[in-house]
């Protein structure tokens, strides 16, 4: 799964912590996205938890978004 592999990257995160991204990753994927996608998602949804988001719903509404850059 792309968020487990992202996530380990991130560095070190606890059990919970992989367990609401999982969940949160789940919530905003699509049927046939591809793994290019799949993977820019999960860094999305990372990049929001470690820029403090660790509300469940709101990590859902705010990774559904693209990145600001």
């Amino acid at each position: 799964m792309p968020i487990r592999r992202k996530a380990t990257e991130a560095g070190i995160l606890e059990p919970e912590e992989l367990a609401l991204l999982g969940r949160v990753f789940e919530q905003v994927t699509v049927n046939r996205q591809s793994p290019e996608a799949l993977d820019a998602l999960a860094s999305r949804v990372i990049a929001n938890y470690m820029a403090g988001v660790t509300d469940e719903a709101e990590l859902v509404l705010l990774s559904r978004q693209p990145l600001g850059r």
